[in-house]
């Protein structure tokens, strides 16, 4: 099992002032590297009201700097709105500071509104992601090469250069990420046979199983009614914006949440959990082995303090008795 903790860093009106959110998430990250978790994720995305992170690199250096050994994981980090020479250079000096400790997963983005901020179209997203893969190895190898005509040399060299894996969910990006990126990075191993079975056609190894995701929000805690409540309106906001996004990309809100959001639902779904340590217990056991946990302590601009209550009795509660998953 992979453990994960993961941040969007929203901060919606009736959430917690932006400050303390991201002073919150830099302590929990080494929280996380301190008590042996796998892993941290953050996403990416412009122009959101609620301030959804749009530094990824930024961040992630600032989690390099308060941690030691947890793999730092943009996801996905929206390739398309980047100079690929400056994404290189920045993804160089990141993977020294982190030491080594950088995985990218490069997505190519569905907003037309992000597109349009950076001067971007959205249908040539395909395009500019494949060049950003194609550039950002050329790059580097320390030596000089020819970019739009023009005469490029990228230092520092990054050692060994961070794997780059492709995000998203259809068919053809799962074959796609077998002859471009150094893994698949699909949320819920959608179309990861497609990328096994191309990846074993092209004579590579075999990459095994999927880690598929369990829910994407656990909250442990002894008073589960009272801190859903509290909690709810972070769901909510959370699962109402993605379906706004997907109605400015597509016509139609996607999701199973897209007809609406009903707070009862939403809690019997599933993807939010708010449970006693003992039934987080038997949740996360109950995944087993090859799937991948994922704690969000500030979804949607949660109060810190009551993320942190969470937190500790996750550790002194849960973690003793969950954490010889990790691993295969």
């Amino acid at each position: 099992m992979e453990f994960v903790i993961s941040y969007d860093m929203r901060a919606p009106g009736f959430g917690a002032p932006v400050s303390d959110l991201y002073s919150a998430a830099l302590d929990q990250c080494a929280w996380a590297d301190e008590i042996g978790f796998d892993c941290v994720g953050f996403g990416e995305h412009h122009g959101a009201e609620d301030g959804y992170l749009p530094s990824p690199i930024a961040m992630a250096g600032a989690i390099a700097g308060r941690t030691r050994r947890i793999k730092i994981r943009p996801n996905v980090l929206l390739a398309p709105l980047y100079d690929p020479i400056k994404l290189a250079e920045d993804l160089a000096v990141l993977q020294y500071l982190s030491q080594g400790r950088l995985e990218v997963v490069i997505g190519a983005g569905y907003r037309p509104s992000e597109f349009e901020m950076f001067g971007q179209r959205r249908e040539d997203r395909k395009a500019r992601y494949l060049q950003a893969f194609e550039t950002l190895r050329r790059a580097w190898t320390g030596e000089v090469f020819e970019y739009e005509g023009r005469s490029i040399r990228v230092t520092p060299v990054p050692d060994p250069p961070p794997p780059l894996l492709l995000g998203g969910v259809h068919k053809a990006v799962a074959r796609r990420a077998a002859h471009v990126a150094d893994g698949y990075y699909p949320p819920n191993g959608e179309n990861w046979d497609i990328y096994r079975a191309e990846c074993i056609r092209l004579g590579q190894p075999d990459p095994g199983v999927c880690k598929r995701l369990g829910p994407i929000f656990t909250h442990v805690t002894r008073t589960p009614d009272k801190d859903w409540e509290r909690i709810a309106p972070h769901a909510a906001h959370c699962v109402r914006s993605y379906s706004e996004w997907t109605v400015e990309a597509y016509g139609r809100a996607a999701g199973p949440f897209a007809r609406g959001v009903d707070l009862n639902e939403l809690r019997e779904s599933g993807v939010y959990q708010v449970l006693g340590p003992e039934e987080a217990v038997e949740m996360i056991q109950g995944l087993g082995r090859d799937r991948t946990f994922i704690l969000t302590p500030l979804l949607g601009g949660l109060d810190p303090t009551l993320s942190w209550e969470s937190l500790r009795l996750f550790e002194s509660d849960v973690w003793p008795y969950v954490s010889g998953l990790k691993g295969a």
